[in-house]
């Protein structure tokens, strides 16, 4: 959680110097992202991030140089192998993710793999129609699937109360015949034991679960976000009180916080390093990857491409 959080800072510094094009802070979500992340079973599970999911991607045990790659703009997705991480490309599309792990719990269902999903997505992407028709579908089908909603109080301005009807993301799963609980989302703890027992229940053929996860964005919605134009700063500081590395580290000896701290410092200074390093792609590869089997027109395009270049 140490290690997230000082990286998040230091995103949010490289994205102000120039560095980074633009960056999602997940400032105060980290007990949410750490303990879900954590309770992956890294030998037949998968998980399914959003643009926020720096705590999960370091849970997992990505490099985080690779997976800034994405915030660097280097290459989409990140740089780093998804199926030795467990972890999907990063995902911008608002509910994207969630229909790629239900499909994903579809073909582990059939296949017979004993593997479960784990999904990511906020409280304002359990508005999207596609997150409705994933859970409809999952629950049909009784797929293996964890939809773990991070509710961190505001759709980017929109606080939820405003949005989700009802109230609570988690009472939608019994419309759907699925389970549905709350938890803390700042209690790295309660959060890793809902996900294990979720991600159990799964396994075994128990059908999905929703699970709400509820806690708090410190920080702007993105590094493009000015949250003082709809929220108060008695807000924040009421609920930087609760936040969750504090919660925490109350429980934790000094000699040990110490050490985490000195362990994060090394990670970023050489995920800084590393980024500064990096160098953009080939130019040439704007024509790879694009379809399966290129088409007559990009052909085309790249012999005109090559032709330019040469010239």
């Amino acid at each position: 959680m140490v290690v997230t959080r000082r990286l998040d800072e230091e995103a949010v510094a490289l994205q102000r110097q120039g560095v980074l094009p633009a960056y999602a802070p997940v400032r105060g979500q980290e007990a949410a992202q750490i303990g879900s992340a954590a309770a992956l079973d890294r030998a037949r599970d998968f998980a399914f991030p959003t643009y926020r999911e720096l705590g999960a991607a370091v849970a997992l045990g990505v490099d985080p140089v690779a997976y800034m790659a994405m915030h660097l703009n280097i290459w989409h997705g990140g740089l780093y192998d998804p199926n030795v991480a467990r972890l999907a490309p990063p995902n911008a599309v608002v509910g994207g993710p969630v229909l790629h792990a239900v499909g994903w719990a579809m073909g582990a269902k059939l296949d017979g793999t004993g593997g479960a999903a784990l999904t990511y997505f906020g409280d304002g992407a359990s508005s999207q129609g596609d997150v409705h028709e994933a859970m409809n579908f999952a629950g049909v089908y009784r797929l293996p699937v964890v939809f773990f909603c991070q509710n961190n109080g505001w759709a980017i301005s929109l606080p939820t109360g405003s949005q989700v009807a009802g109230g609570s993301v988690a009472a939608r799963a019994a419309g759907y015949g699925i389970e549905g609980l709350r938890v803390d989302g700042n209690d790295v703890t309660a959060v890793f034991e809902a996900t294990r027992a979720a991600l159990e229940r799964g396994r075994a053929g128990g059908g999905p679960t929703v699970i709400e996860a509820m806690t708090y964005r410190l920080g702007p919605h993105s590094t493009s976000d000015d949250p003082s134009r709809y929220r108060s700063a008695e807000e924040e500081r009421l609920r930087a009180e609760q936040d969750s590395i504090t919660l925490a580290m109350r429980s934790v000896p000094a000699e040990e916080i110490a050490d985490a701290e000195e362990h994060a410092a090394a990670v970023v200074r050489k995920t800084t390093a590393g980024l500064h390093a990096m160098q953009p792609p080939p130019a040439d590869e704007l024509f790879s990857f694009v379809y399966r089997e290129p088409t007559a027109a990009l052909l085309d395009q790249h012999r005109a491409w090559k032709e330019s270049q040469d010239a």
